[in-house]
């Protein structure tokens, strides 16, 4: 829709980038709000956020999209920020073993200060570098899987599924807030049906709409 502006939207979501330092957080960011790259990429202090629209169906979707300091010493500034998100990227390096190792204390963090429900989607990033790989596809599929987590393999560089990891996690959250949605419209329904004839609904019986999951 080239008309469609920026602010133009029907859902705001907000996104979390989480995962050890240097593992490419800012660089898929970057490459999927604005298709940028940068080989000098510096290390995130504190908190980063981009924006970008989509269109799913016939919703647009602003994803507010945090990317979150990687390094120890921030580490406190950004736990703050998981509150609110419906979604989360859980980045590691698949070049280096160490970032994939501490994966499941990323998802302890981030289960400790965000929704039970929030949509987490596990990202082997750096895929471009076929020969350099100690992460098997496999295992981190497998973990995934185990854990309920939606898995993807990425390259910022060459932008391989880097549109298809957040679209897919929009999805799942648009999903999810469709179908509270109808849940709530129906609930209204049963109670509005069971009210005495000619009552007023009340405004919260009118429109119902909820997007923390």
């Amino acid at each position: 829709m080239g008309n469609r502006t920026e602010e133009d939207y029907n859902f705001v979501f907000k996104v979390v980038l989480i995962g050890e330092s240097g593992v490419g957080k800012t660089n898929l960011l970057s490459r999927f709000t604005r298709n940028e790259f940068s080989h000098d990429s510096r290390t995130t202090i504190g908190v980063e956020f981009s924006t970008r629209t989509v269109m799913l169906g016939t919703a647009a979707i602003k994803a507010q999209i945090w990317d979150t300091a990687g390094l120890e010493r921030y580490r406190a500034i950004t736990s703050a920020y998981y509150r609110g998100a419906v979604g989360a990227l859980l980045v590691f390096d698949l070049t280096k073993h160490q970032t994939y190792a501490v994966v499941e204390r990323w998802l302890k963090e981030l289960y400790d200060h965000a929704e039970a429900t929030i949509i987490v989607m596990l990202v082997g990033n750096k895929s471009d570098l076929h020969q350099a790989r100690e992460v098997p596809t496999e295992e981190a599929r497998m973990f995934a899987e185990n854990n309920g987590l939606l898995f993807l393999e990425t390259s910022a560089l060459d932008s391989t599924n880097v549109e298809l990891a957040f679209e897919t996690v929009l999805k799942e959250i648009f999903t999810k807030v469709s179908k509270q949605r109808q849940n709530s419209t129906r609930t209204n329904a049963i109670a509005l049906g069971s009210a005495q004839a000619g009552q007023e609904p009340g405004a919260g019986q009118k429109r119902a709409c909820c997007i923390s999951l």
